[in-house]
């Protein structure tokens, strides 16, 4: 069991060897891999970019095998080094097994491919000083390799017989052909947003973002060609990955095996629980019988639930934070003070998302809360966004994620910031989203309707992905015959209270990133599993089950695997 201290926070523990090898792993990682190395807030490397060739991709991999063999003959010291070794294993296995099956080279999807991890980037690097200005110029400078490196691994996968979907190729092309327009792209107005210190840059850093961005464009008009003119003959037109491809991402995602068939029923009858919960809200929202998409539309037109203009929403996201912080503290969750702070911001791209990036390993960048607003979307309506506050801050990513990041005396540097399971992290932000309902926090009917239009999305997933990907029957209330891009696209409209443009975006999502999309619900599944798990388990030691503690001691296992989690918590 680990040591706590008085106040029930883990007490400092010596370093393992294990530690060490873990430690080491991400220092070469970072210098492997830049883009995470900003990303983790790691030094050193924020002018550099990665070499995104199978040769990098092998270098990697490389490093990921002599990590596990030096694990393979060091035994663990204590029950933390016993889940870094069951975490490691299991990830660094996956990552093995991923660039080994060719699903690295041929990564090219809509949301979280190189195509958009290149230009992501610079969302997190400071722009505050000149330093940090020529910083930016000369990563500009390095993306035509990291792009060129790119373009080698797609010809590699494509001689292999490796294309994504056509689908997925055509809105790639789009969105670096955005990239490269001299007048719109983001690097253009990146440099043109430089004022290191207030002041105008110097002739020669302004010369050299110029060039930067003149470059990193032609990059991404270089890629679009090759895009165009290579990879979209060779694309197929099916979306479906198949059950074994299916299978392998589905494990990486969750850090846990399930049966797929299984899953994809109780997707199916977890949504139906869904719709009917909702149709109770809606009958105390404005009578009995009154329709589900009506009651929505109402709430939409209610101007005490609305803001109006990208400032006042970032202000209604930063107080419903921080209020909620100031809950929780010490009622709910224990939750150090720099892990308090979280920052609220309006994303510089227009893609509609909203997601949340990591502080750096010594807070000096906080966690963030990023709302990427559409052009021309103005008004928002708060019933909707409440529950999404919570799944992106407190007590969701920011918690889970921030309080990880804390534990220095507990955890190694890759337990801390470099472990992320998206069914571990996002299945928490959806069980953190059910757990503010329980407390009291979305007792407003409306609030209420706004987490069950979320969740029930996530439910639906479930069903569309496994469904596509696997090609399984569809059901006869949605046509029948085989799952298919068609048949996902009216489904999903069916159970979205969404713009058809956001839906449109999120199907190629799904179509394109197998088992990402159902991790979210199912990981909630399992942690609500575990969860309960860990209360019989307690029940039958004759003690009684102690929440607050439970989830102390779930977010101090760091994001791992679910099945590692549950080991780690239930034995």
């Amino acid at each position: 069991m680990t040591q706590t201290t008085s106040d029930g926070a883990p007490a400092a523990r010596p370093a393992t060897p294990t530690d060490a090898i873990a430690d080491a792993y991400v220092h070469r990682l970072a210098a492997l891999d830049p883009l995470t190395a900003t990303t983790l807030g790691l030094p050193g490397h924020d002018h550099e970019m990665p070499d995104l060739s199978p040769a990098g991709i092998e270098e990697q991999a490389m490093l990921d095998r002599a990590t596990l063999a030096e694990l393979e003959v060091l035994a663990p010291v204590d029950d933390v080094d016993g889940v870094t070794h069951a975490a490691m294993r299991e990830r660094l296995g996956l990552q093995v097994e991923l660039a080994e099956a060719g699903e690295l080279q041929r990564e090219l999807n809509v949301i979280a491919s190189p195509v958009q991890a290149v230009r992501e980037v610079f969302d997190l690097m400071p722009t505050a000083t000149a330093e940090d200005w020529e910083t930016i110029a000369t990563r500009l400078a390095a993306v035509p390799d990291a792009l060129e490196g790119y373009q080698e691994s797609l010809r590699a996968a494509r001689a292999a017989g490796n294309v994504a979907a056509l689908r997925q190729v055509e809105a790639c092309l789009k969105q670096a052909d955005d990239l490269a327009d001299a007048d719109t792209s983001f690097f253009t107005t990146l440099v043109a947003s430089a004022r290191p210190s207030g002041e105008t840059p110097t002739r020669a850093l302004a010369a050299a973002l110029e060039k930067g961005a003149a470059d990193a464009r032609q990059a991404y008009a270089d890629l679009a060609r090759m895009l165009g003119e290579e990879i979209a003959p060779d694309a197929p037109r099916e979306d479906a990955v198949g059950r074994d491809r299916y299978a392998l991402w589905s494990r990486y995602f969750l850090g846990a095996v399930v049966d797929l068939d299984e899953t994809y029923e109780w997707g199916r009858a977890e949504l139906a629980r869904i719709v009917a919960e909702q149709q109770e809200v809606a009958d105390r929202l404005y009578g009995p019988g009154t329709d589900i998409t009506e009651a929505m539309a109402r709430l939409d037109k209610d101007p005490a639930r609305m803001l109006h203009g990208t400032e006042a929403l970032r202000e209604w996201m930063q107080v419903t934070s921080d209020e909620a912080v100031a809950a929780l503290a010490g009622t709910q969750f224990d939750i150090p003070e720099p892990v308090r702070r979280l920052e609220c911001l309006i994303a510089p791209t227009h893609t509609g998302g909203i997601y949340y990036t990591g502080p750096s390993a010594d807070f000096s960048r906080p966690g963030r809360m990023w709302w990427s607003v559409p052009d021309g979307v103005t008004e928002f309506a708060t019933w909707r966004e409440r529950t999404t506050v919570y799944h992106e801050g407190v007590p969701g990513h920011h918690l889970q994620i921030g309080q990880t990041v804390y534990r220095a005396e507990l955890l190694n540097l890759w337990r801390r910031l470099a472990s992320w399971v998206s069914g571990h992290g996002e299945g928490w932000a959806l069980y953190a989203e059910r757990l503010m309902a329980d407390l009291g926090f979305l007792d407003d009917p409306g609030d209420r309707m706004g987490m069950l239009d979320g969740q029930r999305l996530r439910a639906a997933r479930v069903v569309l992905d496994i469904g596509v990907h696997l090609g399984k029957p569809a059901p006869q209330e949605w046509g029948g015959g085989t799952w298919d891009a068609a048949r996902a696209w009216e489904f999903l409209k069916g159970n979205a209270n969404m713009a058809e443009e956001f839906l449109a975006f999120e199907l190629d999502r799904y179509l394109g990133w197998p088992g990402q999309a159902p991790s979210y619900k199912i990981g909630q599944r399992l942690w609500e599993e575990t969860r309960d798990a860990a209360r019989e388990s307690a029940t039958a030691r004759g003690e009684e089950f102690d929440l607050r503690a439970f989830h102390r001691r779930a977010l101090d296992v760091g994001s791992v695997g679910l099945d590692v989690l549950r080991d780690a918590l239930t034995h």
